[in-house]
């Protein structure tokens, strides 16, 4: 019996405070599609970048041929024959077509770049694959599924014989989605192994042999798609009870004034949102990565332009254009990725904590420092973060009171509208549950709560309604005592 092409053994990854995959098993036979399927957050892309040689430090084994494989970096396994199509295009739009397939590899010939045999073996390569622009066009020229050929043509360049491709049809048109399935149907002919990864199950039918389902970093089951259907396949993706920590102990304090009301706002990644929130509610977003979820929140926030579309503040029209011009409506957002946007690394907990509200601590151009001290303290013994010391730099946090940082600091101006986008992304349980329970804290105080989040038990836990994301629009507007799992993630994939 031949060898698998792929086996991964007792695989195990862990970050700090989260286990992203717990003891992971399975196989990938030669010549096969294999989709690797479940929630956001499910380990599917800690287990590629394992593969890919992004992560080296793991438990367990990954064995290629039977031969176990621990790849240092992606260049020594593409080396080894193991390349990836990214979900975001990484070209460099201002060189050709062929210097970026070849990028690295260039062929040289008495140490210098051989332009035309580059040209002659790249020009091979994207007529194999029946695409009609030439080795010599700029990238910067092409469409988005040109260059979604480009990155194909980039691994069968290095004689890749496994290729994972990581939601590659996300900014595809149809006709671009069905090319892509074609030239992927014929890399299995031609014995590649594909690892195929999509939140759009119409996709795994269309493409895929098996499918492999992750949950929370453990292994559900792997399935062949001919014996399982798409009901199945959410159910064992999504096929847990809510967790415990995720519930609402208060009781709900909804009221009937509206803090916002967004009208037929419009962008280039959303179109026609409207929604409301009101005095004391927690409105949940809920859809896959790339649904326009983060997007909308940002031009909100007046972080990202909008074509058109009205804002409405306490029944007041509101022009927002810029963080600032949202800061002084009394808006706050703790954004996705609150090490790079949500606080200064260089700075402490009361700088930080001070810096969205540094009016109230300056009086004739001179900043009161003990009043921000004072500020940091008081945030300090209302949210319990530890340290309790204004001067500790924010960056030696946990990812829980690095939240909490980040949160006191809108909290400290005043701002009775919170937009919480990923708000207990990379924390443990037991900074989650005092998370909920700030958020709890919030409304019942009067304020508004517009939750993000790729957590469906957050979602449904915490949420008084739901609106469901896809691909750019609202699918659904759901009341709490409507929310499970399986409906919301029917709605998100467009089912």
């Amino acid at each position: 019996m031949a060898s698998p092409a792929i086996s991964f053994q007792n695989v195990s990854k862990v970050f700090p405070g989260v286990r992203a995959l717990d003891d992971v098993s399975f196989t990938i036979e030669h010549g096969e599609v294999h989709a690797l399927l479940g929630e956001n957050g499910a380990g599917k892309s800690t287990l590629l970048n394992i593969l890919h040689g992004v992560y080296a430090q793991y438990e367990g084994s990954v064995l290629i041929e039977d031969i176990r494989v621990s790849f240092a970096s992606p260049s020594q396994a593409i080396q080894a024959g193991v390349a990836k199509v990214h979900q975001e295009i990484n070209l460099v739009p201002e060189l050709t077509v062929a210097q970026n397939i070849a990028m690295g590899h260039e062929p040289r010939k008495h140490g210098l770049i051989d332009y035309p045999k580059m040209h002659q073996d790249t020009g091979a390569i994207l007529t194999k694959m029946g695409c009609h622009f030439s080795p010599s066009a700029q990238v910067k020229t092409l469409s988005t599924g040109e260059m979604q050929m480009i990155g194909i043509a980039k691994a069968l360049y290095h004689n890749a014989s496994i290729i994972s491709f990581d939601e590659p049809t996300t900014a595809l048109t149809n006709k671009e989605t069905e090319h892509l399935f074609q030239i992927i149907r014929e890399l299995k002919q031609k014995g590649i192994t594909i690892i195929y990864v999509s939140h759009k199950l119409d996709e795994i039918f269309l493409i895929a042999d098996r499918a492999t389902i992750l949950r929370d970093g453990r292994l559900i089951g792997t399935y062949r798609i001919a014996d399982i259907n798409k009901e199945q396949l959410i159910r064992s993706m999504v096929g847990r009870d809510v967790s415990s920590y995720a519930v609402r102990l208060a009781p709900a304090c909804v009221q009937e004034e509206e803090l916002l009301r967004v009208e037929n706002l419009r962008a280039s990644v959303f179109d026609d949102i409207s929604f409301s929130l009101h005095k004391g509610e927690i409105l949940g977003f809920a859809g896959l990565v790339g649904s326009g979820r983060t997007d909308i929140m940002r031009a909100i926030f007046g972080a990202d332009p909008i074509h058109s579309g009205k804002l409405y503040l306490h029944g007041k029209i509101a022009h927002i254009r810029r963080p600032e011009q949202a800061l002084a409506h009394g808006i706050g957002l703790l954004p996705e990725n609150r090490k790079s946007q949500g606080f200064v690394r260089l700075m402490n907990n009361a700088d930080n904590m001070g810096l969205a509200s540094l009016k109230r601590f300056t009086k004739w151009l001179l900043i009161n420092h003990r009043k921000k001290r004072e500020n940091c303290l008081h945030y300090m013994d209302e949210m319990g973060l530890t340290p309790r010391n204004p001067d500790y730099l924010v960056s030696d946090l946990s990812g829980g009171n690095q939240q909490k940082v980040v949160l006191a600091k809108w909290l400290s101006t005043g701002a009775d509208i919170l937009i919480f986008d990923e708000p207990t992304k990379g924390i443990d349980v037991g900074a989650k549950a005092e998370i909920y329970r700030l958020m709890e804290s919030l409304v019942a105080q009067g304020k508004g709560i517009i939750m993000v989040s790729s957590e469906l038990p957050e979602i449904i836990g915490m949420s008084d309604r739901v609106i469901v994301m896809h691909e750019g629009r609202i699918a659904a507007v759901l009341p709490r005592a409507e929310l499970n799992e399986e409906i919301i993630l029917k709605y998100a994939m467009g089912e």
